[in-house]
């Protein structure tokens, strides 16, 4: 089947991807970071093409912004879809906008249809890490999750998530009003963010589950001191320690990935050195890990080895190690196996190729599966690159995605509804 018979308009979806691409840092494509007034930029602007596709728009307490068209029946409950539109820094135009930009085709494409269910179009609130060290804030919102000591965490300028949620609209007071229980069904498209559709190639990916995310933050102290005159025998250098704990992580999770127990990473993404000068003995480290598993065994494994090895690094190098913490952790996601053959059945008979893969990016999706079902379809992206300027995926693979999340979305429809009245 060509894009031109999917039910979809690939230009008008190309044209809010790329809409969305232009709001960014200049000096930084493809930067739009949550809470900034960047991200509250395309904010505005997506507000706008919701009301234009006649979308009754919202944000709720816990700052995601909601576009909704009510159904036929003002009790059934809510098919939602939708991803976000903040970013990693310097990241891509696709990961995450790509769903929204479905979810907001779908609903202009069922303009003059009449569903039993409302559908709601869901820009999630900071999906990425954000600069408050936490991830899936507006999902975590949504399902109930986030919690007081989140709310508690400080960004760079000391400001707190709490204040920051306040500031881009939502309501730390009343988080329990966002908690939803009238959501039937949730959709999401994404990239890939790996090669395995393009070199099928095969159009679709069927999410079977979304690996558990779990990030610790462990604390060097020593004692900063002159690069040139500290003699080396009485140095207390913090980022001694730190530099061979990142060894460690590394040493760990191959281990664990190659014993064929469930999938395994680990990565540093952070490592933060003060006071910062070349002649100074680094004082204080800070290393952030990122830890992703299919089987939390394999994370609860992990995490011992690295406490005691990061405890026996302080002691080599002389430092204290003041922290040892887990930041954040969500465990793995089964998709549910009936939207799933809904997906699949949607792709064949709209003549698309799909296969069945798990996702080793954390997702809303797994935050959603708390509250309702959940699934996700996978589009092919270029050389399965993911969180660079150089992400792309093309406008006939968005638009096949989207053609077959509609099809979801209108059987689901009829699926719900009957089993509502039975």
């Amino acid at each position: 089947m060509s894009v031109n018979q999917l039910g979809v308009d690939v230009d008008r979806i190309w044209a809010d991807v790329m809409g969305l691409a232009a709001i960014t840092d200049p000096d930084r494509p493809y930067t739009r970071r949550s809470f900034t007034p960047r991200f509250l930029e395309g904010r505005a602007w997506l507000a706008r093409r919701f009301e234009e596709a006649g979308l009754a728009v919202r944000i709720d307490t816990a700052g995601n912004l909601i576009g909704r068209r009510a159904g036929r029946d003002p009790g059934a409950r809510a098919i939602a879809v939708g991803s976000h539109i903040d970013t990693v820094p310097s990241g891509g135009r696709f990961d995450g906008i790509a769903g929204v930009a479905a979810g907001l085709e779908i609903a202009r494409a069922l303009a003059g249809t009449e569903l039993a269910h409302p559908l709601e179009v869901i820009d999630f609130l900071a999906e990425e890490p954000s600069d408050y060290g936490l991830s899936c804030v507006g999902s975590r919102g949504m399902s109930g999750v986030l919690t007081d000591a989140m709310l508690d965490l400080i960004g760079p300028g000391g400001e707190h998530l709490r204040d920051a949620l306040r500031r881009v609209g939502g309501d730390p007071d009343r988080l329990n009003a966002a908690r939803r229980h009238d959501v039937g069904a949730y959709l999401e498209l994404h990239i890939e963010q790996g090669p395995v559709l393009e070199s099928g190639p095969i159009d679709v990916g069927l999410v079977t589950s979304i690996v558990g995310i779990r990030r610790l933050e462990i604390v060097f102290v020593g004692a900063a001191d002159h690069a040139g005159t500290a003699p080396m025998d009485i140095r207390r250098d913090a980022l001694v320690a730190a530099a061979a704990t990142v060894s460690a992580v590394r040493q760990k999770a191959e281990e664990l990935a190659a014993a064929g127990c469930g999938y395994f990473v680990a990565t540093v993404g952070i490592l933060e050195v003060a006071p910062g000068g070349s002649n100074v003995v680094p004082g204080r480290t800070r290393v952030v890990i990122d830890v992703r598993t299919t089987e939390p065994a394999l994370t609860q494994d992990f995490v011992a080895a690295i406490d005691a090895a990061s405890l026996g690094y302080a002691h080599a190098a002389r430092v204290e190690r003041t922290g040892f913490a887990t930041l954040s952790e969500g465990p793995p996601v089964a998709c549910d196996p009936a939207l799933r053959q809904v997906l699949r059945e949607s792709a064949q008979a709209l003549g698309l190729s799909a296969t069945d893969l798990a996702s080793g990016a954390g997702h809303d999706a797994a935050f959603m599966a708390r509250i309702c079902p959940s699934a996700m379809v996978f589009i092919p992206c270029r050389d399965g690159k993911s969180h660079a300027p150089e992400e792309w995926a093309e406008p006939e693979a968005i638009a096949a995605g989207t053609a077959v999340m509609l099809r979801a979305v209108q059987q689901l429809d009829r699926v719900l509804a009957h089993k509502e009245a039975t």
